[in-house]
């Protein structure tokens, strides 16, 4: 059987991230027994580490990390260097404002170099 394990914590407002993913994921047709919650994180990390104890017990193979696309790199790196075998799939953003991706894009690249050099 097919998971999704939705990650992500309260913010400063509710629901929580991984509340808002398995809303839209319900609305596409995915089984509320297919959705698995992880309501703790706040960081990439934490999303991965706290989603280890649900996939501890199943053993997949492979996962997905569904994620923006300038954020994937990094994504994969933690994931490889959390034992996970991790491919990402990163929707289309029709809609986001180019300001914004521009000014994420050039976070994530300090980012990955920080993350690179010290999380080793």
């Amino acid at each position: 059987m097919r998971l999704i394990v939705a990650c992500g914590g309260l913010g400063q407002h509710a629901p929580s991230e991984a509340e808002v993913i398995a809303a839209l994921c319900e609305t596409r047709g995915v089984s509320k027994d297919a959705l698995l919650l992880e309501e703790r994180s706040t960081t990439t990390e934490e999303n991965l580490r706290f989603a280890l104890p649900f996939l501890a017990d199943r053993k997949p193979s492979e996962v997905v990390i569904v994620t923006d696309r300038y954020h994937a790199p990094r994504a994969r790196l933690m994931a490889r260097r959390l034992g996970l075998i991790a491919r990402t799939d990163c929707p289309p953003l029709p809609n986001a404002r180019r300001l914004r991706v521009v000014r994420q894009v050039l976070r994530e690249v300090p980012a990955y170099a920080w993350y690179w050099f010290t999380k080793r």
